[in-house]
């Protein structure tokens, strides 16, 4: 008769006791079977660690007062989170992992690293307001990277519901960084803004934040097919597009995600003028 010794973990209980690098995963295969992985992906992971490395890299230099670094540094770390999802779905390596883990590097790169550079940056001068200002940012990218999570799988990929946490890191780093590059002709940077700027850009990080939370759609891009052909015409726009971007890159990006943020609430209120005539 074979008896467990005493002491010895049951074997329901084994892998709770799994060394730290033994991750693992419970999926299925292409005939609907439950298939258990060992491991992680590597390849996305790399980029989302990068992703990571970027948002920690921008809090240091936007505490340091390198603020022009640390608004760059935030629109690399969208470039890292653009790559790491695209390369997970290319080489079929999602996993649940590295959608948690995503979304964490999200949070520092997309939720903390913009408030931190909009408090260091300009938003000090109003005090607690200005930290108010900042924490509300950061919880409404914490409220909506949960969101996100709850709904992948159920919400229609083409949309996001509330502006992406990228997206709206991008309204605030782009605007810091396009002030910032007009300050240095001008003499004029950061604390030194007058009082009503930095009013209006409290007011700016506060909707950039609410819009994150809102039920405004947006359109997601996830249909795009990178792996079709498209006409030569086609190459000649995105050519031009990056002509364009390395022009003034400061300003374009930011004229960009305002564009891209103000999108939402303008095609709710035509979806509303329409539904308002066809009722009349």
């Amino acid at each position: 008769m074979n008896e467990r010794p005493e002491g010895a973990p049951k074997a329901a209980d084994s892998e709770r006791l799994l060394p730290v690098d033994e991750h693992v995963e419970e999926g299925c295969d292409a005939e609907g079977r439950k298939v258990r992985h060992r491991g992680v992906y590597l390849l996305p992971n790399l980029f989302t660690t990068a992703n990571l490395f970027a948002g920690y890299f921008a809090i240091i230099n936007a505490v340091n007062g390198n603020f022009e670094v640390a608004a760059i540094t935030v629109f690399v770390a969208m470039v890292l989170d653009s790559l790491d999802g695209r390369v997970a779905r290319l080489t079929n390596t999602q996993s649940a992992f590295g959608a948690e883990y995503d979304s964490l590097s999200d949070m520092v790169a997309f939720g903390v690293a913009p408030a931190i550079l909009a408090y260091e940056w300009a938003l000090s001068a109003l005090g607690n307001v200005g930290l108010a200002v900042s924490f509300i940012y950061v919880a409404c990218a914490a409220l909506r990277l949960a969101r996100f999570n709850t709904q992948i799988g159920k919400a229609d990929s083409r949309y996001f519901i509330g502006l992406a946490s990228p997206a709206a890191a991008g309204v605030v780093a782009g605007t810091v960084w396009a002030v910032w590059t007009l300050g240095e002709k001008s003499g004029v940077a950061g604390q030194d803004l007058p009082i009503v700027v930095v009013v209006l850009f409290a007011l700016l990080v506060a909707a950039a934040g609410l819009l994150m939370v809102s039920n405004f759609k947006y359109s997601s891009f996830k249909k795009l097919d990178l792996r079709g052909r498209v006409p030569f015409v086609a190459i000649l726009a995105i050519v031009l597009g990056f002509a364009v971007v390395f022009s003034d890159p400061a300003r374009i990006l930011l004229l960009a995600f305002l564009a891209y943020a103000t999108s939402g609430p303008l095609q709710y209120l035509l979806r509303l003028r329409k539904r308002n005539r066809s009722q009349v």
